[in-house]
């Protein structure tokens, strides 16, 4: 039996209980003893029940809480704690609790009897309890977009993810670099997926190789730091490096110091072109179609003659940007430039949409833009 097909008399009849009960138990209402809604509970999970649409427009109690579901890395995150303050900070001012779900999630009719809404962020499709907690019956507001298959409108709070990289791009690039690459997130959040097909566009649009090595989602300063190193050794006219994961920049310029790399300055050692973005065009030979150079990639550059040889040996310069900021690239030595997403004004953007909802304020498929702000530092500065 099918998700689509299960009904409330379904879960009844498997429960040995009357529909009203069953009723009762999953929104959390009426005389129920704990131990039959348990039961009941239990039985609407491993049937795959799910509201239907009509059940979804009736009128429910509140319970005066909200549910905050945040990726399974989140934990040892700097983004993601401050998002989550933000998001606590905007619900009390309407009072409403959150609860913080745990990273496995729940059921989507389990815990539809215990908030009024739910917050997902960074939904990615591989994590299996985001299409319950979509279907859960209860408004969803989604920070970032869900490019999974969706069941119903959720609202979304989200940031041009593209634009910011592609600041990031042409701020190295007028600093002097000729040869970017990026440290990648994996996985198919629409974050992830936004940065990795904004290298290929921006590469494709000026000529230029975009070197694009794939990083875990959240990764740590010291695989930052081991993907750098391998990134470095496999193309070392490679002259700045930026990071997407947060909290990983000081791997990257650890990676730096042990090669010899004097981060700020430029990457080549023949400045008088390093300005223009465009001298790139010439030098670089490997843009594939999609505007990136590959996982392990070794681009050859310059002319049969050699004439860029000298380009990335030890001593020479690396530009460092991040794609995120926080505590580590503010605290790094140098301190690194990097996209401020505002966190916590995030969290509260995304609480604030699904109060509106809530209250009526706002349509349920309501989607909201979220500011970003560039914020140069030392590590793409040349040195005095």
């Amino acid at each position: 039996m099918t998700s689509r097909t299960v009904t409330l008399l379904d879960v009844a009849r498997a429960a040995g209980v009357s529909k009203s009960t069953v009723s009762d138990a999953l929104q959390g209402s009426g005389r129920v003893a704990e131990a039959t809604r348990d039961r009941v509970r239990a039985v609407a999970e491993e049937l795959g029940y799910r509201p239907n649409s009509a059940a979804r427009r009736l009128r429910r109690a509140s319970t005066g809480a909200v549910g905050l579901h945040l990726p399974a890395t989140a934990t040892r995150l700097d983004y993601y704690m401050n998002l989550a303050f933000g998001a606590v900070e905007r619900a009390q001012e309407d009072g409403l609790d959150m609860v913080l779900l745990a990273p496995s999630g729940a059921a989507g009719g389990r815990i539809a009897s215990r908030v009024d809404g739910l917050l997902v962020i960074d939904p990615e499709p591989g994590d299996s309890a985001v299409p319950g907690l979509l279907d859960a019956g209860v408004p969803v507001v989604t920070g970032e977009r869900y490019l999974g298959p969706a069941t119903g409108p959720s609202g979304a709070v989200v940031c041009d993810n593209a634009a910011s990289l592609t600041a990031l791009l042409d701020h190295v690039t007028e600093r002097g670099a000729r040869r970017p690459a990026l440290l990648a997130p994996s996985g198919s959040s629409a974050w992830a997926t936004a940065l990795r097909a904004t290298a290929g566009s921006w590469g494709r649009t000026h000529g230029v190789a975009v070197t694009l090595r794939t990083v875990p989602f959240a990764a740590t300063p010291a695989e930052a730091e081991a993907a750098t190193l391998a990134l470095l050794a496999a193309d070392p006219a490679v002259d700045a490096v930026i990071c997407a994961p947060d909290g990983s920049a000081p791997g990257v310029l650890r990676a730096a110091t042990a090669l010899g790399r004097k981060v700020g300055a430029s990457g080549t050692s023949d400045t008088s072109g390093a300005s223009s973005a465009s001298g790139a065009t010439s030098t670089s030979g490997a843009i594939d179609g999609n505007g990136i150079t590959g996982e392990g990639d070794r681009t050859e550059h310059g002319s049969p003659g050699g004439t860029d040889a000298a380009v990335g040996p030890v001593g020479a310069g690396l530009l460092v940007a991040s794609c995120v900021d926080g505590t580590a690239t503010r605290g790094a030595e140098p301190p690194v430039t990097a996209v401020d997403l505002r966190p916590a004004a995030y969290g509260r953007a995304c609480a604030e949409l699904l109060c509106d909802i809530l209250a009526g304020r706002a349509a349920p498929d309501t989607v909201r833009r979220h500011s970003w702000s560039l914020e140069t530092r030392a590590s793409t500065r040349p040195p005095g």
